[in-house]
């Protein structure tokens, strides 16, 4: 009964937000966007494990060089690269490779923030100090940097015997490159810090409610309090927070690549600005403006989304609105 109580719980808050996104215009067309990123993701990643499967070579990873730095036309809508590979299929599939860290960079930082945050303000004691010492480090460290170090030790093998089978495990069974994981790792591993601190300012107010010391006086265990009790009621600052992390590990990974030290095998559009901005002063430029005009709108939609379910799930706002 309990459990069911917390799933009709659970699905009604979902169900009410979507109908608010459904509402705004501005919310439902950005979550439009975002909703045909993830669908050509999906299709472009499962087009690829397809092709490694079958062994054949994907579309885009084929390459001509008679073709060599053609501008888009009727056969080549986005024009082709320095191999002659089409520059239209390459930044579909460069989706895929942006939806993946993304997501997995994403909710690795929205797990750490959940699960550290909540912790330490319900515990509070040592427990509290630990955690507030944790990401007091975290946050100190310049990030980009961490992240470029993790990653170069990733890709040039300093790694050790250990931990260099766990990078080839990923790379024949999760479909991903050396420096995908690495960005997927140093991103997630540094961006917890921000939902963290909400989470543990939240739980510190919340664990004074009345439900929560009834059920501590009832004897239920403390971590079955926190997630039944204290996750749900700070879900929504989550959604928010994993929208936006979504955003900016997609703009990580890119000038991460760009940098030449993230995807190395996989489409990217940070690579392919990378490689296209050398040839700018020659005009050759549309490898470049795909890649951009890809991202933008991923990274548009996903800024757009986040800032309006920030809106719409803020009960001051929607008291100003009821007047």
């Amino acid at each position: 009964m309990r459990r069911r109580r917390r799933e009709e719980h659970a699905s009604g808050f979902f169900s009410g937000l979507l109908r608010k996104v459904v509402h705004d215009r501005m919310a439902f067309a950005a979550l439009l966007v975002v909703l045909f990123y993830l669908l050509l993701a999906v299709t472009m990643e499962c087009y690829a494990v397809g092709c490694r499967i079958a062994g054949t070579v994907p579309v885009y990873a084929v390459g001509n060089q008679s073709e060599r730095f053609m501008p888009p036309c009727q056969e080549h809508w986005f024009g082709t690269d320095y191999l002659g590979r089409d520059v239209f299929w390459r930044s579909l599939a460069g989706t895929a490779t942006a939806v993946k860290v993304g997501v997995v960079a994403a909710g690795i930082a929205s797990l750490l923030g959940v699960l550290l945050g909540a912790a330490a303000g319900y515990y509070g004691g040592r427990v509290d100090n630990f955690v507030v010492f944790l990401y007091s480090v975290f946050a100190s460290m310049p990030t980009l940097l961490f992240i470029l170090a993790f990653a170069l030790l990733v890709n040039k093998g300093f790694l050790a015997a250990d931990l260099s089978g766990v990078v080839a495990f990923s790379e024949k069974y999760l479909n991903t490159d050396p420096g995908m994981l690495a960005v997927y790792l140093a991103i997630g591993l540094t961006g917890w810090v921000t939902l963290c601190r909400v989470v543990r300012g939240e739980t510190l107010r919340l664990r004074e409610g009345g439900y929560v010391q009834a059920a501590q006086l009832a004897g239920v265990g403390s971590w079955r309090i926190v997630m039944r009790h204290i996750v749900p009621n700070v879900m929504h600052l989550i959604i928010i927070y994993f929208t936006l992390r979504f955003a900016y590990a997609i703009m990580t990974e890119v000038i991460v690549s760009y940098l030449g030290l993230g995807v190395q095998t996989a489409p990217s559009w940070g690579v392919m600005i990378s490689d296209g901005q050398e040839r700018l002063w020659r005009g050759i430029w549309w490898e470049v403006a795909a890649a951009t005009f890809l991202m933008f709108f991923l990274v548009l939609g996903l800024h757009t989304l986040g800032d309006k379910l920030r809106d719409l799930t803020d009960p001051r706002g929607e008291q100003l609105n009821s007047r």
